[in-house]
């Protein structure tokens, strides 16, 4: 099992609360449900009140009442929106669409902390850089780029092209220059090493606790979420012999089957 140590940032982890369980939730959060579920996983009560804290500075949180009259928090409409497409990006499987977002940019320069943010969330969505001002990714993503340069006011700084490869280079050629591929190897093998131990305790039991359950999906998912955005989901042909990739997919996939509905019965406990 992941031990507290692997834990990743109390931020993150609720982030990925939220997203795995607190948007589908008829009302706001408790704190005090907060603080529970973090303190499932290793984080004490002032790092779930500092991270809140953050996360409402950062829009992503607003504060709101439950129906019982405690105090909480829900997402707001961004995040909402945020989480929404996060959450089909992580559970999605693969695909070999062979069509290609560009996402062609020019930003003035008295305006260079815009190019920067715009950069930095180009690549965060999985776009690798073709050219200067020209970016690309599978076009799969082309809702989700939509959303998230509307809703950081980018858009005005983007014209966005879908269509094929056809040249000079070889496609499996390019696409090697336009992303790391072995550094997006290594997170899916660090994924794997860290996992697969996970994977085969909860298959030699015969009962699944709801606790434990939660633990370990949240960290896994916390692990996994990002690992779909780092990687840009190219077509089997276009990646190198014995890519990783759907063996770290078919690791998250069974963790989430066998852990996902029993967990949900901790954070919204029956009786």
């Amino acid at each position: 099992m992941i031990t507290v140590s692997d834990q990743r940032a109390p931020r993150s982890l609720i982030v990925t609360l939220y997203g795995a369980y607190g948007r589908h939730l008829p009302g706001p959060l408790p704190v005090a449900e907060l603080i529970r579920l973090l303190a499932a996983v290793g984080v004490d009560a002032p790092s779930v009140r500092s991270a809140v804290s953050r996360l409402k500075r950062r829009g992503m949180l607003v504060p709101a009442r439950t129906a019982a009259g405690a105090a909480g928090y829900e997402l707001s409409p961004g995040a909402r929106q945020l989480l929404e497409d996060t959450g089909r990006r992580v559970h999605a499987g693969p695909s070999d669409e062979e069509d290609w977002l560009l996402a062609v940019f020019s930003v003035p320069e008295t305006e260079r902390q815009q190019r920067h943010v715009l950069r930095t969330r180009l690549a965060r969505l999985g776009f690798g850089a073709a050219a200067p001002g020209v970016w690309i990714a599978p076009a799969r993503v082309h809702e989700e780029t939509r959303h998230t340069l509307s809703r950081l006011g980018l858009e005005r700084y983007v014209d966005l092209f879908r269509g094929d490869h056809l040249g000079y280079t070889p496609t499996e050629q390019a696409v090697a220059r336009w992303w790391d591929l072995d550094a997006i190897a290594a997170r899916y093998q660090d994924f794997l090493g860290r996992h697969t131990g996970m994977l085969r305790a909860w298959e030699q039991r015969a009962d699944t606790p709801a606790e434990e359950a939660y633990r370990d999906y949240l960290l896994a998912l916390d692990a996994w979420r990002e690992l779909p955005y780092a990687d840009p989901g190219l077509p089997p042909r276009l990646l190198p012999p014995d890519w990783p990739g759907p063996r770290a997919t078919a690791l998250f996939h069974a963790l989430r089957d066998r852990l996902r509905e029993p967990s949900s019965h901790f954070v919204t406990p029956t009786g």
